[in-house]
């Protein structure tokens, strides 16, 4: 069922019901009060009755007159006179125990079968004591609760049909940018991902889903270009070493009697596999960080002592650079220099940073800062290099993008993406401030998680 279709019967039965209710409400107290001014007059008729037939007084002839002027004769008005403890001689006159009981305790009393009412109350005089009932119909009362009857339910039908009527048209009115959202979405396709949806302008719930939707579109978009440049990059760069190695051989091939320029083919061939290696091995890492990371194993890493790991392994690499690490601002608790980490994939992300800042600067002095506080933990990597340039800095985490100044440096471009990727894999962030010719910050933010 549609939503609109839900909505409006929804509505409907609402309506319903709370029609319904005010209805009932409407019927209840009509019904008690509809009489109440009838039951008045009888009463008034009662005390009168009394007042006459009762007692003997000057004044009763006065109020046989006013009666008989003012007060109008009700329909099938009679009057009953019965003795006291003795209601059952009058035979004509059949009235519940309780009417009695009320009348035997002081008080007037009410009663009504369909149209027909009933008031009395006791009078004693001299001789004794009497219970005087006067009883008449009330045609236009009994009429008009009839009449409000059926108003009340035709009203209740008609508001039922006009609800569903008008919970249709809200519907639709309210579901209409819905509605809109829906077909420019079927609109766009894979070729054509630069469409986006109208946004009105507002804060209600209908224009937060166009904003939505056009943030994913916007995140899809740039997958999608950043996919299709790493596919045409990735194809690039291993078809290079691959079309070399094919040459090699071709030349090898050729020089059957020359021992030299075979050995440089093949030596060729060996740099250029090496290099096809490395790229492969890059790339493998690469699609790995972009695990979510639940299945990859942590432990509890002491960062100061990973520092002096990394600073080792780049050594090794890179036997001449200088590495100095600052441990300046250490926490006295070393539980802020410890983190829950994958070992191996942190190690590689860091590294591959340091690597590159000893690498970009000539192997001049770099220095790493660790820092923590409230419960972030930074690793600032600050070197006296080439710099980047400013309209490179944007693309540098983009997989083989390098810097326009870096062609005298060997390099593939994929060092920076995966330690992003690692970074973000353990909900940590990547600042960079650099300055071409002066030299390069980049610093690593992860968070303490306890």
């Amino acid at each position: 069922m549609e939503i609109a279709k839900k909505i409006t019967l929804l509505f409907a039965i609402l309506s319903a019901v709370i029609i319904s209710l005010l209805s009932g409400f409407v019927w209840y107290f009509s019904n008690e009060f509809a009489f109440e001014d009838f039951y008045k007059r009888l009463e008034a008729r009662v005390n009168i009755a009394a007042q006459l037939k009762l007692y003997e007084d000057d004044n009763n002839s006065v109020y046989a007159k006013m009666r008989n002027q003012y007060l109008e004769r009700l329909p099938s008005e009679r009057e009953y006179i019965i003795e006291a403890g003795k209601p059952e001689i009058k035979a004509d006159i059949v009235l519940p125990k309780s009417f009695y009981n009320r009348i035997n305790s002081g008080l007037m009393a009410r009663y009504r079968v369909d149209n027909h009412f009933y008031a009395g109350k006791f009078f004693k005089n001299k001789k004794s004591g009497y219970i005087v009932v006067v009883s008449a119909n009330d045609p236009f009362g009994f009429r008009e609760l009839k009449d409000l009857q059926k108003i009340l339910i035709i009203g209740f039908f008609l508001s039922v049909i006009l609800s569903f009527v008008v919970g249709w048209k809200f519907s639709n009115y309210m579901l209409m940018p819905l509605r809109n959202i829906i077909k420019s979405v079927k609109r766009i396709k894979a070729e054509n991902l630069h469409l986006r949806l109208d946004v009105k302008k507002g804060s209600d719930e209908m224009s937060q889903l166009a904003e939505t939707f056009n943030n994913m579109l916007n995140r899809l978009e740039t997958a999608f270009e950043t996919q299709n440049n790493f596919i045409s990059n990735a194809s690039h760069e291993l078809r290079t070493p691959l079309t070399i190695i094919s040459g090699e051989v071709e030349l090898a091939m050729k020089a059957k009697d020359d021992s030299e320029k075979q050995h440089k083919a093949l030596s060729k061939i060996q740099d250029e596999a090496e290099r096809l290696e490395h790229i492969l091995t890059s790339l493998l890492g690469l699609a790995q960080s972009g695990f979510n990371g639940k299945n990859q194993p942590r432990e509890k890493v002491r960062m100061d002592e990973l520092l002096w790991e990394i600073k080792d392994s780049v050594n090794q690499v890179h036997p001449n650079s200088r590495i100095e690490i600052n441990f300046l601002n250490l926490p006295e608790d070393e539980e802020q220099l410890t983190l829950q980490v994958n070992k191996n994939l942190i190690k590689l992300a860091i590294t591959n940073i340091v690597s590159n800042a000893c690498k970009y600067s000539n192997y001049k002095p770099v220095n790493i800062i660790l820092e923590s506080k409230s419960n972030i933990l930074s690793i600032a990597v600050v070197d006296q290099g080439i710099g980047i340039p400013e309209s490179d800095v944007q693309h540098i985490f983009e997989p083989f993008y390098r810097a326009s100044n870096t062609n005298q440096f060997k390099g593939y471009g994929v060092g920076l993406p995966l330690s992003l990727n690692i970074i973000r894999l353990h909900r940590g962030s990547i600042a960079i401030k650099s300055q071409e010719g002066i030299g390069t910050e980049i610093k690593v933010i992860l968070p303490i998680m306890g």
